[in-house]
């Protein structure tokens, strides 16, 4: 279970990682400081965590960069957190000139499992300088070197890059090439355009553009267009919902809750 809300979360924050970034001064028309979206994770119909995504309300300088600073949580429902407990708490600093990802952490806390990490991105170099916490010292280690792609996200700003993409533009069958780091690895990722649909969510009935992510071969999910995305089709453009096939049955992520967005959403009721 703790395998399934840590995979949603990256896939949710990380598999929607960045298109290419052009040397124009980055506009944010997308979200405000302060923005909260409250999601539901089920796994064969049943309710077993919550994740939950904030903008902070202000500013952070960091690296001689002015970004926004967002958070990524996931938790398990009470229900199962008495069988395996997950806590988990994502955060991306993504600077406010062009959007491109500066600095990220990870503070993971999966029943026994722990891990604290801190990665700076140098986007010029195109190197992500990685440091985990030691579990006897409880200090950081030395940090460790990688190659990453150009203009490279980590998580939490692919998620909220992927609000920036021009969907109206695409066209039903169109592929966005995507690049990331995590962990120790770069990676580029194709997602491709499926048209409009809508979603009957908590919140309303919502219109929607569609995606499907090209997954390589794995043992989790159910084939190459195992996943869905709906994003909302208005000026927020936030994930809607997320569906999977995988092996052990139908898992799943929908929005249940938001506030403090910059333009209305669209809504159907």
């Amino acid at each position: 279970m703790r395998r399934l809300i840590l995979f949603f979360l990256i896939f949710l924050c990380g598999n929607a990682s960045a298109q290419e970034h052009t040397k124009s001064v980055f506009k944010n028309e997308v979200f405000n400081l302060g923005e909260e979206l409250t999601f539901k994770i089920t796994l064969l119909g049943f309710n077993v965590g919550q994740m939950v995504t904030k903008v902070d309300k202000t500013h952070h300088k960091l690296l001689g960069k002015q970004c926004y600073k967002v958070d990524g949580l996931a938790n398990t429902s009470d229900w199962i957190s008495w069988v395996s407990k997950v806590n988990d708490t994502w955060t991306g600093y993504m600077d406010t000139t062009h959007f491109l990802t500066r600095a990220s952490s990870r503070n993971i806390r999966e029943g026994r499992y722990k891990k604290d990490e801190w990665v700076t991105y140098d986007q010029e170099l195109k190197k992500a300088s990685v440091q985990v916490v030691d579990k006897k010292t409880g200090k950081y280690k030395e940090a460790k070197h990688y190659d990453m792609p150009q203009n490279a996200t980590d998580l939490v700003g692919g998620f909220m890059y992927l609000r920036f993409l021009d969907y109206d533009k695409a066209k039903k069958g169109d592929t966005l090439r995507i690049n990331g780091f995590f962990e120790d690895a770069g990676y580029t990722l194709k997602i491709i355009y499926k048209g409009k649909d809508f979603v009957k969510t908590k919140v309303g009935k919502i219109p929607c553009h569609l995606l499907a992510p090209v997954m390589p071969n794995n043992s989790l999910f159910d084939g190459k267009n195992s996943i869905s995305i709906w994003i909302s089709d208005d000026k927020n453009k936030i994930p809607v919902k997320i569906s999977a096939k995988m092996f052990i049955g139908h898992a799943g992520i929908e929005l249940t809750n938001f506030k403090g967005l910059k333009n209305s959403l669209k809504i159907q009721y």
